[in-house]
């Protein structure tokens, strides 16, 4: 039987550079997610941020594996990683990063990822699924 967890790879473009710059603002966006995937933290979130005109990075480690992002408000665009060992519930991350950020383009990438004893699984090349939703 494989064995596989779920990596979501997202891209968000066309986003307001003072709420990417905000720190308090990426801090609900984790807890929106940790919250509605049922997720664990199993330490609090690190965050770093870099000189003006530079965004934030964000690191959650979950029991689950860890939800990562970093922004950029000089170029509009905020990149948010969530890896978890076991696969979970669609998130609405385009709708979310919409009323957060205000992000009028959003990409979302899912991958599985295998794992588990060789000749047990066969790796996929390509993603699950790929979205673009686009703000109206």
């Amino acid at each position: 039987m494989a064995i596989y967890g779920q990596e979501w790879i997202i891209e968000a473009r066309g986003a307001d550079a003072a709420r990417l710059a905000d720190q308090a603002i990426l801090e609900a966006l984790f807890t929106r997610i940790i919250t509605e995937l049922q997720l664990t933290p199993v330490a609090g979130a690190q965050w770093h941020r870099f000189p003006a005109p530079g965004g934030i990075t964000g690191l959650q480690m979950l029991a689950e594996s860890h939800l990562a992002v970093h922004t950029f408000p000089e170029h509009g665009t905020l990149c948010l990683n969530l890896f978890c060992c076991k696969p979970r519930n669609e998130f609405d991350f385009a709708s979310a990063l919409r009323l957060l950020v205000g992000a009028q383009v959003t990409q979302v990438r899912c991958l599985e990822r295998a794992y588990g004893p060789e000749g047990q699984h066969r790796a996929r090349t390509t993603p699950v699924s790929v979205r673009v939703i686009r703000s109206e």
